[in-house]
């Protein structure tokens, strides 16, 4: 099987590439045109490994204006990974690059695909599209975003039911929830954190730290989002891929300092806008549909990902 892979050379994108080729019948095209808040260098960095592989075939492209139609030639698959990530930056003048990446990219993407004859298109999605809910959020959970970004990614599943529904293109729609370890883009809690407490320098916290996430090692997610391509019946489902277990900004920290055998100096500065106070997946739909189970715990993902960070900053 072909399969394109937008976003390839991001934190999710270069995993799921590797994943998707430890199946020998599989080809893997990879594209990516190195924006967002990650710096090329580590960008380079999340590839290195399938730029050796034979069946690996990257391309820099900008979906925006690239020839679509002949990308999708010869695909059976897609996963449309690729886009501007990020809560915290996507209000007032920022906006601009969210609307182009995440909508018109999508729109693009579909429009090419709609004459095409695949087997799926994934299409990720995030948490940040159901905004402030109590307790375990269901697919089926009415979506209020509370952030720009999490519009445009909302307005990108509207765009995939609608091609969908016009030109039977064979949506799947998967929403992450907090994804954490090795290749987490640098803006992200995780990363900024463990970063800051290696190098002895104070992290900042937005709001108290008591709000929660629903944690999702990459590992995790990698394995139920790839395993969509070997499962039937799922054509037009909507899952969420959540994590093993939940925890507070506050409790994070201090696992981070147990882990790294050195005490942070903590700033607690405003709530950010656009997050909400806590994310909890429901994930018995991809337990039913995937056979997902999500098997690493905090500590360990923790571990793994200070790991990368001392490795890839040499510390």
């Amino acid at each position: 099987m072909k399969i394109l892979v937008t976003g390839a050379a991001g934190f999710i994108g270069s995993h799921l590439c590797e994943q998707l080729l430890k199946d020998t019948k599989n080809e893997v095209v990879g594209v990516d045109t190195f924006i967002g808040p990650t710096p090329d260098m580590l960008k380079q960095v999340n590839i290195k490994a399938l730029m050796n592989h034979s069946k690996f075939q990257f391309l820099k492209l900008d979906l925006l204006t690239a020839d679509l139609e002949h990308l999708l030639h010869d695909i059976d698959a897609v996963y449309h990974l690729a886009g501007m990530p990020g809560v915290r930056s996507s209000w007032g003048n920022d906006f601009g690059p969210y609307v182009s990446n995440n909508i018109s990219v999508t729109q693009r993407l579909l429009e090419a695909a709609k004459n095409k004859n695949l087997t799926k298109f994934i299409y990720a999605s995030t948490s940040s599209v159901y905004g402030e809910k109590s307790g375990k959020v269901s697919e089926d959970s009415c979506p209020t975003p509370l952030s720009p970004y999490g519009i445009t990614k909302l307005t990108g599943e509207h765009l995939c039911h609608v091609y969908q529904k016009s030109y039977n293109i064979p949506i799947i729609i998967v929403r992450f929830f907090t994804v954490y370890g090795p290749r987490q883009r640098p803006d992200m809690a995780f990363h900024r954190f463990i970063l800051q407490i290696l190098k002895g320098e104070p992290i900042t916290v937005y709001g108290d730290g008591t709000q929660s996430r629903d944690f999702t090692f990459v590992s995790d997610c990698i394995d139920a989002t790839s395993s969509i391509l070997y499962k039937d019946n799922l054509i037009g489902s909507t899952i969420n891929i959540g994590g093993k277990e939940r925890a507070s900004i506050n409790e994070i920290i201090f696992m981070l300092e147990q882990l790294t055998n050195k005490k942070a100096t903590i700033y607690y500065s405003q709530k950010i806008s656009g997050e909400p106070k806590h994310t909890w997946a429901d994930i018995s739909l991809a337990q039913t549909l995937l056979d997902y189970e999500p098997i690493v715990t905090l500590k360990e993902g923790l571990s793994q990902e200070i790991q990368y960070i001392r490795s890839v900053y040499q510390l």
